[in-house]
Formats: C-alpha cells, structure tokens, sequence
C-alpha cells in the first residue's frame, strides 16, 4: 500500500474530505480497523481487494465463501457497504440474511459506521432516520435489510449483498428451504437488481446444493468465486503451505485440528473446508447398525482383533493415519459385533506396544490378524510382531483389491442390518469414518474392519484356541 499511511494520517487531519476521493477499500477498512487496534489479515486483504473490483464494477457477482469465524462479515457486511454508499453517494443497497433479525443487526453496525465516520465518508444518516430495517443518507443513498424469503416489493437495489442465507445444516438438508431460497432468490431477489447491478454472495458452505452449490451449477462462470478453506489445499488463493491455517492468529492449525475431530468429517468439510458433500458415503448405511449396551456372549462364536498399522505420531499441524485394531465377534446366529476398538497415532515402538498390550487384554482365544506390508521391511515387522507375540494366534497377509471392494462384504451386512456394536467412547470417531467413506479423509478404521470381517468369513478359523501359534507369512 504505497503511500498508504500518509492518507491514512491525512483522515485524522482533513476529515471533511471524502474518503471516497482519496482512499481504496483496503487503506479505508485498514484504519477503521487500526483505531479498535486491529488490522486485515492476509485474508481479510485479498477479500478487501474483490470487492473494490465489485465497487468499481469490474466484478459483478462476487461469491464469498470462508469457514465461521473469519471475520468475512466484518469486511464484506458491515465496512463494505459504508464505503460503497461514499463511491456510488445515491444507490440502493439490499441487504439479506437466513432471518430478518439477523439482517438488521448487521444494519445497526453498518449504521453505527455511518454514524462514527460520516466525516470522512461523506455522508450522514438523514435526520430522523432511526429505522434498523431501512434508512437512507444525506446523499439520497438508501440500505434495506430483509430475511431471505422476506417481502421485497417497492425497493430496488444497484448493490445486493447476501450475508449467512443458510441458518443451521436441518435447514441446508432439506430440500423443501433448499428450492424455497432458490425460488426467493430467483423470482424475488435478482428481480429487484436494477441494470448494472452487482451481487455479493457471503456464505459458509453447508450442502452440495446450498445456494451457492446451485449458483455454481447452473451459472457459475458468471460468478467470481473467493474459496478460503480453514486449513489450505493445493493450489491456495493466498499462497498458503499445505494444511496451514487461515488466521492463525485467531485459530491456529492445533485448535483447528480439534474442532475437526469434534465435529466429524461430514460437516468439518462442509462449513470450514467449504466442500460439502453428500450425506452419507456410498457404502455404510450406518442408520442400520445396532448399539449394544453390553457385549454379547462368545459363547460358541469367533473372534478377532485386525490391525491396519501406521506408525507416525501426531506433531504440530501434520495429520498422520492412524493404527487402528478393530476387535469383531461373529456370534452363534452369524451376527456380527464390534466389541472394541483400539485407535492411536503413536511412534514404531508405542504401536507395538498396543498391539501387545491389546493382545493381553484379549486373552488367547482372539485371532489376531496383521497386514504384511510389501517387501522385506514388511515381511521383517510381522516376524517380530509375531515373535513378541507368542503363544497368540496371528495371521498376516498383504492387502488386496481396492479399499471399496474390500470393504463391500460387510458393508453389506451393515445394508442387511446384520451388525452390531458395543456402546462405548470409540463409537463416535468409528461410525463417523463408516458414514464418510470412501469420501473421508482417514479409512483406517474402514480397513481393520475390512481385514476383521474377511478373517471370520474367508479363512475358515476355528471357534476354539488351538494352545498353538498358527503361522506367519
């Protein structure tokens, strides 16, 4: 921002000259912000730079989509729109949110602006304007606020700014209020636009076919679209590393981490990646899956406890597979039930040390089932295993197949409802990997049980300990 802190100076010493003369967007919001002793993020800049495009009228449909949280309101809801009334001194602007309450609130902030900064901007609140839901200015500009869906006759707009039109994922899944905004949106909203008239969409992602996801499929080369994920992807709009953090400064890749894990992986996607999708994977009916108060008796049945091995443990912002042992009983009537499941991301040493430990809670009439991973370091760590392991019945073998066609027999179990789990505090992270693959991001879990249900099924195992060790291979 060349020369920027000179006009920022000269705002404090010439305030009756209009900052619609002198100052771009980004130097404006830069020191409205700096007197609450803040200042734009990386982010907040690069959004700050579409929209003075949008109020120059080089963009006219602008899509924002950043995760909750990430101030977007704060610059394109509230800033924004004070400063297009200082550029474009009698237009109209419409202003839209998931509730007329919500709406008017943003207007009261930007109205506060108008009020704090009238000076500089140009313009004042006209007198007697105290309305939350429609004021105009002394320069005959005029703000309407309404909800989505909400009455629009008699108000026309040269600036349409749609801030949060999706309240709560209820909402988003229906496609009932899906088609409702979407006919609001197209009947009512863009019909209000006079010529010339620019739209700026400010959202978090909720469904694949949200109002933007529908923006997008049926006219998305007239948009330009801001996607800001929380943690970034290759390639990034700001340059970003791999998995770093949007606004560090606010939530780092720690925290991030956390809410991901608290939220599972569907909606994670979906309001902070900004890449919904649908609601369950293409496999796993998990409505279909029984939740058992307390284990079935194994009583004439068989059971394992299968690995998917990883070895790396978790450190500052990597996201490293984890080692996963799921322990599946197949009970007398042919039912299956997953007892427990052991889920760590720990050092080579730590691994072993679970596997061991598990074994020994499991006593010796549970079949362990280990995979071999190619080449002789793989051949090298199921010899040790099973040697640290002996007096257990192990059996390894080297993964074949696509990881959806492996998991397609007891998927099918699932689909017939002819499967089980015990209540307990894995539930949640299992059945959540189970609901997303194979679209999630971790299918470790996907793969012991895999590797679980094809050892009580295919190997022809013997519902009794043999008091041997039975092979490694």
């Amino acid at each position: 921002m060349p020369g920027s802190l000179h006009h920022l100076r000269d705002l404090r010493t010439r305030p009756s000259e209009s900052v619609a003369s002198r100052l771009g967007l980004l130097e404006w919001a830069t020191w409205v912000t700096q007197r609450s002793g803040q200042s734009p993020a990386s982010h907040h800049q690069f959004l700050l730079q579409k929209l003075a495009a949008v109020c120059v009228g080089e963009i006219d449909r602008l899509m924002v989509l950043m995760p909750p949280g990430s101030a977007k309101s704060t610059y394109a809801s509230l800033l924004f729109p004070a400063y297009w009334l200082a550029k474009h001194p009698s237009s109209s602007v419409i202003a839209a949110s998931h509730t007329a309450s919500l709406a008017e609130e943003f207007s009261r902030q930007v109205r506060e602006k108008v009020r704090e900064f009238g000076d500089q901007l140009g313009y004042q609140l006209l007198v007697g304007e105290r309305g939350a839901n429609h004021w105009r200015t002394s320069a005959r500009g005029d703000y309407f606020t309404t909800g989505v869906r909400g009455p629009l006759a008699g108000h026309r707009a040269d600036l349409v700014i749609i801030d949060d039109p999706v309240k709560s994922h209820a909402e988003a899944d229906s496609p009932t209020l899906r088609d409702r905004l979407w006919d609001w949106y197209r009947s009512d909203l863009t019909t209000r636009l006079k010529p010339s008239g620019r739209i700026v969409l400010i959202m978090t992602r909720w469904h694949e076919d949200d109002l933007a996801g529908r923006l997008l499929a049926h006219s998305g080369e007239e948009w330009q679209v801001i996607r800001l994920p929380a943690l970034a992807e290759d390639p990034d709009p700001l340059d970003r590393e791999p998995g770093s953090a949007l606004w560090p400064e606010w939530e780092d890749e720690t925290a991030l981490q956390r809410r991901r894990d608290n939220l599972g992986e569907r909606a994670w996607s979906a309001l902070y990646q900004q890449s919904p999708r649908p609601m369950e994977g293409s496999l796993f009916r998990v409505e279909h899956i029984e939740s058992l108060d307390v284990a079935p008796a194994s009583d004439g049945g068989l059971m394992v406890r299968a690995w998917d091995l990883a070895a790396t443990a978790a450190s500052g912002a990597n996201d490293p597979d984890w080692t996963v042992g799921v322990k599946l009983l197949r009970d007398h009537s042919g039912r299956f039930v997953v007892l427990d499941v052991v889920r760590l991301r720990g050092s080579p040493r730590g691994v072993e040390a679970a596997i061991t430990e598990a074994a020994r809670v499991d006593g010796r009439a549970v079949v362990i089932g280990l995979p071999e991973d190619p080449g002789q370091a793989g051949r090298h760590q199921v010899a040790y295993l099973t040697r640290e392991l002996a007096g257990y019945r192990i059996n390894s073998s080297r993964e074949t197949g696509a990881k959806t066609t492996r998991a397609g027999p007891v998927a099918a179990q699932v689909e017939a409802g002819n499967f089980s789990l015990v209540r307990g505090t894995w539930n949640h992270a299992f059945l959540e990997e189970l609901r997303d693959f194979p679209f999630g991001r971790k299918d470790d879990q996907i793969d012991a049980l895999s590797r679980a249900f094809n050892l009580l099924t295919e190997s022809g195992l013997p519902s009794r300990s043999l008091g041997v060790s039975i092979l490694t291979r």
